[in-house]
C-alpha cells in the first residue's frame, strides 16, 4: 500500500502541514490576521478575504462553511478566529462548528480587546499558545486513502489539454486506486464537456446533479448579460493555441483522469475520505477554487498552467505543473513538475506517476516552489443578492429540462 508521513488529527484525516490558521471572520479584521501570522511565525498562516459583516442570508451560509471548512482542513492543528465583533457571523458559533473537529480554538473580538493594536498583540500571544499546543505532534505513516487531492488549471494552452492536464489526471486514477479522493472544479469549465462527464457518472441522481450546476451557473452569467460559451477561451486561452469553448473544457476535464464521478458537493462542502473522483461545483475564478477545495478538507493541490501561474494557499500546498516547454524554462523556480516530456515522447503514465510520486512527497513534507516563496493567495466565492438567485432558478430548472432531454436522446441513438 502507498503510504505518506502526515500529521494524525483525533478527528479526521491526517494533515500534510500543521498550522495554526488565524481566520478573520470578515474583511474588516482580515489585516490583524495577516499582522499577527506575520508576527507569529512560519506556522501561523492567515487567511485573509474580502467578504464584508453583514451578508445576505444564502451568502452568509456559504462563508461559514467555508470559514468552518478552513478551520477543521487536516493541515490545520489549532485555529485563532478574529471578529470586529459586529459581524453576522458569530464568533462563538463559528468557533463552535470548528472544535467539532476536534481542534483547539481561540477567538478574539476587536471591540472588546480594545482595539486594534491590543488586538494584535494579544492575538499574536494566543497564536503562540496555540502553536505550542501542537508543535509537538509528530509526523506518522498513514495511508494514501487518507488523501484528498484536489486539481486546479489556470492560464490554459493547447499544451494543457495535451500533457499537463490529462497527466495529472493520470495521477489522480492512481489516487483512486489507491482508495484516496481526488477532485476538480470550476463548473463553468465544463461546458461543452459536461455530455463526456454525465458518461462518466456513477448514477443518475449524480448525473442530473451536475447537469443541474452548469445549467445553474451559464443561466446566472446569461442574466448578467454575459455570454459564457461566447466568452471563452479567453483572449490568452486564445494566444496560447486554444481555439473554442469545448476544446478548452475537453482539456480543463482531463485533470480528473478516466475513474467514474461518484459525487459532486457544493462549494467548500466536505469531501468524502475515501471517495473516488468527486467534482466540486465552483465558480471558474483560481484562487476562490481552490480555496473551495481547501475548505473541502483537501490536504494537497496541484494547478497545471500553460501560459504561467505563481497561485499558491495559505494552508494546502501547491504543486505547479506545467505542459509548455517554454513555461517550464521561463519559470522554472515556479513549476514543479515539467510535464512538457509528454510532446517529446514520455508517456502519460510515465508523467502522471511522477506527479503521484510529487504528491506523496509533498504531503510528506516536501517543500513546493509556492511555499518556499510565500505565495498565498485566499478568496471566498461571493453568491449573489437572493432576488438575482431566484430569478436564476428558474431560469435554470426550464434550461435544466431542455439538455437533459437532449443528452437523453443523444444517449439512445
Amino acid at each position: 500500500m502507498t503510504t505518506f508521513e502526515g500529521y494524525p488529527r483525533s478527528h479526521g484525516p491526517p494533515g500534510a502541514r500543521n498550522y495554526v490558521a488565524v481566520i478573520p471572520v470578515s474583511v474588516a479584521t482580515a489585516p490583524i490576521a495577516d499582522e499577527i501570522a506575520a508576527q507569529g511565525g512560519a506556522q501561523i498562516r492567515s487567511t485573509p478575504h474580502q467578504m464584508g459583516g453583514d451578508p445576505p442570508a444564502a451568502a452568509r451560509e456559504q462563508i461559514f462553511r467555508t470559514l468552518a471548512g478552513v478551520g477543521t482542513n487536516p493541515n490545520v492543528g489549532a485555529s485563532l478566529i478574529i471578529g470586529l465583533g459586529t459581524e453576522a457571523i458569530g464568533l462563538d458559533e463559528l468557533a463552535d462548528a470548528v472544535a467539532v473537529g476536534e481542534r483547539r480554538v481561540e477567538t478574539i473580538s476587536v471591540r472588546e480587546t480594545g482595539g486594534t493594536i491590543a488586538t494584535v498583540t494579544n492575538g499574536t500571544e494566543i497564536a503562540d499558545s496555540l502553536w505550542q499546543s501542537i508543535q509537538t505532534i509528530e509526523r506518522t505513516s498513514c495511508d494514501a486513502s487518507q488523501l484528498r487531492f484536489g486539481v486546479e488549471c489556470g492560464g490554459s494552452d493547447a499544451t494543457s489539454g495535451i500533457a499537463a492536464n490529462p497527466a495529472v489526471g493520470a495521477a489522480c486514477d492512481q489516487l483512486v486506486g489507491d482508495g484516496g479522493t481526488a477532485t476538480f472544479s470550476e463548473t463553468p469549465e465544463f461546458i461543452g464537456a459536461e455530455h463526456i462527464l454525465t458518461d462518466r457518472c456513477d448514477s443518475q441522481s449524480v448525473r442530473d446533479r451536475l447537469l443541474e450546476r452548469v445549467n445553474s451557473r451559464e443561466a446566472a452569467a446569461e442574466l448578467m448579460g454575459v455570454d459564457m460559451r461566447g466568452a471563452q477561451p479567453t483572449p490568452g486561452n486564445q494566444e496560447g493555441g486554444l481555439t473554442t469553448i469545448e476544446e478548452k473544457s475537453l482539456g480543463a476535464i482531463s485533470k480528473g483522469g478516466t475513474s467514474p464521478v461518484r459525487g459532486i458537493v457544493d462549494y467548500a462542502e466536505t469531501l468524502p475520505v475515501g471517495g473516488g473522483l468527486v467534482l466540486m461545483d465552483t465558480p471558474g475564478y483560481d484562487v476562490e477554487s481552490v480555496v473551495g477545495k481547501v475548505a473541502g478538507g483537501a490536504q494537497v493541490i496541484a494547478f497545471t498552467t500553460g501560459r504561467g501561474s505563481t497561485t499558491g494557499n495559505p494552508l494546502a500546498p501547491v504543486i505547479k505543473v506545467t505542459g509548455n516547454p517554454k513555461t517550464a524554462t521561463q519559470l522554472a523556480n515556479n513549476m514543479d513538475i515539467d510535464a512538457s516530456t509528454v510532446i517529446s515522447g514520455e508517456s502519460l503514465e510515465s508523467v502522471g506517476s511522477r506527479i503521484y510520486d510529487e504528491l506523496i512527497a509533498v504531503a510528506s513534507g516536501k517543500q513546493t516552489a509556492a511555499e518556499l516563496r510565500q505565495l498565498e493567495e485566499f478568496a471566498i466565492n461571493e453568491l449573489q443578492p437572493n432576488e438575482l438567485a431566484e430569478r436564476q432558478e428558474s431560469a435554470w430548472r426550464v434550461k435544466c429540462w431542455v439538455r437533459s432531454v437532449y443528452i437523453s436522446i443523444q444517449q439512445t441513438t
